[in-house]
């Protein structure tokens, strides 16, 4: 099967009546749970950008006091399971700010982690990467809001 561009599906998409986007709309989210996640952004959270991050950060906390915290390998597997559900976050807002607002609290709940991860090489150059993830991110926003990322970066690294 051949798989057809954005541009084409788009074009196609705007001939279909409106009962048929519907269908195609509700089958999609039936298909992945990806899918039905992004409608559920789109069609509840997208409105309240701030809501949505709280949400998010909510979620964070519960995966980071569920962490095993005996052994660094259980905490390597468990950080890098939610470093990949912050990009997951981050790609359905498509905002700069929300990607670099998550990170930033990624960050600060792993330098509140008991053992410290800067014991650990692997975390710590996980941790350092983040940092100079945010860093490159925070560069491409508004003056303002680099100024005001910046100061929490810098409380960061203290």
């Amino acid at each position: 099967m051949k798989i057809e561009s954005i541009v084409t599906i788009k074009k196609e998409l705007q001939h279909l009546p409106m009962e048929d986007l519907l269908a195609l709309c509700l089958r999609l989210g039936k298909f992945k749970k990806e899918n039905k996640a992004l409608l559920t952004y789109l069609l509840f959270e997208s409105h309240d950008e701030d809501g949505y991050i709280a949400s998010v950060k909510s979620t964070l906390d519960e995966l980071f006091e569920g962490m095993n915290t005996d052994s660094y390998f259980y905490m390597k597997k468990t950080i890098r399971k939610i470093l990949r559900q912050i990009r997951v976050y981050s790609r359905y807002s498509n905002k700069k700010t929300t990607e670099v607002e998550l990170l930033l609290y990624f960050c600060e709940r792993l330098n509140q982690l008991k053992p410290s991860i800067h014991r650990n090489r692997t975390l710590s150059n996980l941790y350092e990467r983040q940092i100079i993830s945010i860093k490159k991110k925070i560069s491409v926003l508004h003056e303002d809001l680099q100024y005001d990322y910046n100061l929490q970066l810098q409380d960061l690294r203290q």
